[in-house]
């Protein structure tokens, strides 16, 4: 029997300029009690809007503030305040690890999930995938969800009076999405759902890639000035929509799995989750000896919107061999992405490249007066 195609995505998606005043009209469909959490700054910036909406569509909501990880422990304690609450669908409003808590807690509940992204630093919006983490942030497993989110909202008005740095630091996610996906289409690797790419998702995954270097500079630009234009627009979506779509029906490859190789070194932790992908990418790029032209126009793209391409641009000031095998060993354990590359992987490949990628990068900021 010949392998099926399988494409998945959320059931709604809502973007734009005060859209956040429309959550209640866009989730009353879902249930009348709702468990809402997020970060502090997220509920500081979304909860009275979210609040006030619901309740005009007749939805209460019980708010509870995340604790900062996508840990077991976390997820459990919140998932019994809303069975306590008797909630009827969960709302996860702030950055990739409260969006992947909400969406576990909804899924181990069996209710629906709307996601508020209040930055456009991830692609986790989306995805039918909560990322866990160990409760020091080290990672730890990929929970793949029954479903995707029912509802994904994006005010990009809140987007863009969140720090630059984010809406960046979700281009460097974003960035790797076409690679992976390209990676994943040649091997014939399974995409999350277990199927095929589609045509549509493989289209989605390249488009995500031109969006980012057509518009990636003019909407930094903007945001940095809280301005919400068609590029920011078009960014915004490609960091959460098309990203989104590309990695999870198309499949993850080496630079993820490279990202998550890097947590096991502490110095990483503060380092948005996109920045480590941006340096997994050239990583990627590297391994599999991808044409120059092509790793320079991405390390190009990197320079201009101030993404990293080097260890110590990721943390990593003093990088010996010892501790970049232990990223490579990580990067390399059994089900771990990196093996859906279209050929075999070993931690040696990977600090090699590891290595190889870092010089190319701090050549490349070198000559263009960039300090490294």
């Amino acid at each position: 029997m010949s392998e099926v195609r399988i494409l998945i995505s959320p059931s709604r998606y809502v973007q734009g300029a005060g859209a956040l005043s429309r959550i209640g009209e866009q989730t009353r469909h879902l249930g009348k009690r709702a468990f809402a959490i997020g970060g502090k700054t997220a509920l500081a910036v979304a909860k009275e809007t979210v609040s006030s909406s619901l309740a005009a569509a007749g939805v209460s909501a019980v708010f509870e503030v995340f604790g900062g990880e996508c840990c077991d422990k976390e997820i459990n304690r919140l998932k019994a305040i809303a069975e306590r609450e008797g909630a009827e669908f969960v709302v996860a409003m702030g950055g990739g690890k409260a969006i992947d808590t909400g969406k576990a807690i909804a899924a181990m509940m069996k209710v629906p999930v709307v996601v508020v992204p209040t930055i456009a630093a991830t692609d986790a919006p989306c995805s039918a995938l909560s990322v866990i983490y160990t409760e020091d942030g080290v990672f730890e497993r990929y929970f793949v969800l029954p479903k995707n989110p029912d509802v994904v909202l994006v005010d990009t008005r809140v987007i863009v009076q969140s720090p630059v740095r984010f809406l960046v630091a979700g281009m460097g996610d974003a960035l790797a999405t076409w690679f992976e996906a390209d990676a994943c289409a040649r091997s014939s690797a399974k995409n999350l759902p277990g199927g095929l790419s589609t045509a549509t998702a493989l289209n989605a995954a390249r488009l995500c890639y031109e969006t980012l270097l057509e518009y990636g500079l003019s909407a930094k630009l903007a945001a940095e000035k809280g301005a919400v234009t068609l590029a920011v627009e078009r960014i915004v979506e490609a960091n959460t929509l098309l990203s989104g779509i590309g990695f999870e029906s198309s499949g993850l490859a080496a630079a993820h799995a490279i990202h998550d190789g890097f947590t096991v070194l502490p110095e990483t932790h503060h380092v948005y989750h996109g920045e480590k992908v941006s340096f997994g990418t050239l990583c990627q790029l590297v391994l599999e000896n991808r044409d120059w032209d092509e790793v320079v126009e991405v390390m190009d793209f990197c320079a201009k919107v101030g993404l990293p391409i080097t260890m110590a641009q990721i943390g990593v000031s003093e990088p010996t061999p010892e501790r970049i095998r232990r990223v490579a060993e990580k990067t390399c354990e059994p089900g771990m992405m990196v093996h859906n590359m279209p050929f075999k992987v070993y931690p040696e490949m990977v600090m090699d490249a590891i290595w190889a990628a870092d010089a190319i990068g701090r050549r490349f900021l070198k000559e263009r007066g960039i300090e490294v």
